[in-house]
């Protein structure tokens, strides 16, 4: 299986935040879905390709998060994913989301862990990966 971890960096915006200039909870899980997504496309993979080629979609089954600390507006962050468990028809990615400083240390903020299911296009339910997916997930 890939252990390799995955870097997406992600700037704070106020339209990412409250009124308090605190992100707000659900914009944790769209810097998310965008490392993943950005996750596939270093893999030469873009959704809308497999979608026509293997007739899959990416979906989120089920996901844990733990919301430890706040992001603030205008903080500079980095999501880091890896695939934590990749069977024939799911994936499970663990995901953070750091702090940086500037310096070399890093404070976790958001910590997920997030399950990602194959699923057929046309019937919609789960399907295996095809096997070049699945082989270049497991690389």
């Amino acid at each position: 299986m890939n252990n390799q971890e995955f870097l997406w960096p992600v700037r704070v915006y106020y339209e990412d935040t409250d009124s308090g200039g605190v992100v707000y909870h659900s914009n944790y899980l769209n810097f998310m879905e965008r490392a993943r997504t950005e996750w596939l496309r270093s893999m030469n993979l873009e959704q809308d390709d497999i979608v026509k080629e293997y007739g899959i979609l990416f979906v989120v089954h089920s996901l844990s998060i733990s919301y430890i600390k706040p992001a603030l507006f205008n903080e500079a962050l980095l999501v880091k994913s890896k695939i934590q468990k990749l069977s024939r028809a799911s994936l499970i990615f663990e995901q953070l989301i750091v702090r940086q400083d500037g310096e070399a240390s890093e404070e976790i903020l958001t910590q997920a862990s997030v399950k990602i299911v194959s699923l057929g296009v046309e019937p919609k339910r789960p399907v295996p990966l095809p096997k070049a997916i699945y082989e270049q997930f497991s690389n």
